[in-house]
């Protein structure tokens, strides 16, 4: 059974009627993203037609989960707060204060010895007060959300920007402050300016090589670093159906990247799937149910334009791999063309690392690709040249591919498995070689 299920069940009893309510006062179809805002107005705010980009708005979010640099400064003013326990199910998770430098085990040791205080702290204060606890080495914080915690149509917020992966399940989840976590906690509205709206359709289905991050990929190179900022941005389309739970994962996660609110796509059979592989049939039995309502009004998706404020068309058949970068995450290169950017630019061709890992590419899905070219490197008793390294999303994607044989195949070409942490994506790596201060390339 999934956690918190009979307050899921209950976003699903209440949503039919806020939705529909909201259709009679706009007098139009809804887009997934209005009809999961209007379903979370906080009960003290009046239903109108919100201005895009200019009303302030109050909402009642289902949950809240924080990481353990951002959770310590909200907790502390949530313990000011008076409150027996958290008014909505909260969660900690501990995966930014692990540094990579050897592999996973020792690294771990490490780190729960250099950071006990911090992590005896918050494992404390979420048992006072009924916050869920995930230790070290458990995960990071939006892959441990994603198996455990998303759910089609909910509401969400989290001390880190890249909270807006749960999108990948059908929520809207965003990257918040550690005081607006402490409001919620408390019991209190939270405020968010009515984004704008930017639908992306995708047509067609990846092949080859061609991934869900470089969907995102090439959605950062149309849009830029600052081309989604105040707007949620919704997927939809015969391509975003084809596409897996943990693949939509990926590109929401990177929405944070092109200034987006947040990032959804609709709820679908790849959703459903991934729940009742990560032990949540019943969640996707219960949305099931509403399954109208955790999707766009049929209307938005035969004429978008009419709906959103940009609308962006995508051909995933036609779509290749995409590297981007450097410097900025809105360089988008196609794979085929990267040889001769690199020339004329005279960016470094010495790839120094690889890593397979962080919040956006450590699920199974991510690591059985990468373990599938390795294979083929071991079959010919080759091993790599550059370090080679992974980074596992959670416990259980550890324990899987583990399981299936993935970490000995890595072993057998000479690549290094960190922790079940964020590490070198966000700069937690105490790299060997780095104090040579040589111009590299690292691929991420």
């Amino acid at each position: 059974m999934a956690f918190d299920i009979e307050m899921i069940k209950k976003v699903y009893a209440e949503m039919p009627a806020k939705v529909d309510a909201a259709r009679n006062v706009l007098g139009r179809p809804l887009t997934l993203s209005e009809k999961i805002l209007f379903a979370h107005l906080h009960a003290d705010q009046k239903l109108t037609n919100f201005e895009r980009g200019k009303s302030y708005v109050d909402f009642a979010p289902d949950r809240v989960a924080m990481q353990d640099a951002t959770a310590q400064m909200a907790l502390l003013q949530f313990m000011q707060a008076g409150r027996p326990k958290v008014a909505v199910p909260s969660t900690v998770h501990c995966d930014h204060l692990i540094m990579a430098k050897h592999e996973g085990k020792e690294d771990l040791a490490f780190a729960t010895t250099e950071s006990k205080e911090v992590f005896d702290f918050l494992a404390s204060v979420s048992n006072k007060y009924g916050l869920g606890f995930w230790k070290p080495g458990a995960g990071i914080i939006h892959q441990v959300v994603l198996e455990n915690y998303a759910f089609p149509g909910g509401l969400m917020i989290g001390t880190d920007s890249h909270t807006v992966n749960a999108g990948g399940l059908g929520m809207i989840a965003i990257g918040v402050g550690g005081a607006d976590a402490c409001d919620v906690m408390a019991g209190l509205p939270w405020e968010l300016k009515w984004p704008k709206l930017i639908g992306i359709k995708l047509t067609g289905k990846l092949s080859g090589w061609t991934a869900p991050k470089d969907v995102i990929l090439k959605v950062a190179g149309i849009l830029t670093v600052k081309g989604g900022t105040g707007a949620i941005v919704e997927y939809f389309g015969e391509g975003a159906n084809a596409i897996s739970g943990t693949g939509k994962g990926t590109i929401c996660n990177m929405g944070a990247e092109i200034g987006a609110t947040t990032s959804t796509f609709g709820y679908d059979k790849s959703m459903s799937r991934y729940l009742a592989s990560t032990g949540r049939a019943d969640v996707a039995e219960a949305a099931d149910a509403v399954i109208d309502y955790l999707n766009a009004d049929p209307e938005v998706y035969a004429d978008p334009e009419k709906y959103f404020d940009q609308v962006i068309e995508i051909n995933l058949s036609e779509l290749e791999p995409h590297l981007n970068g450097p410097f900025t995450p809105d360089l988008a290169t196609p794979i085929s063309k990267m040889k001769a950017a690199a020339a004329a630019n005279g960016w470094p061709t010495k790839i120094e690392v690889g890593l397979i890992g962080s919040c956006t590419n450590s699920s199974y899905e991510d690591i059985s690709r990468a373990v599938s070219l390795a294979k083929q490197v071991a079959a010919k008793g080759l091993t790599v040249k550059s370090e080679y390294t992974i980074t596992p999303g959670s416990e259980l994607v550890r324990y899987t591919i583990e399981r299936d044989g993935f970490l000995e195949t890595f072993a057998q070409i000479g690549a290094t498995v960190f922790a079940n942490a964020c590490g070198p994506c966000i700069g937690m790596w105490d790299r060997v070689g780095a104090e040579k201060k040589e111009k590299n390339t690292i691929v991420h």
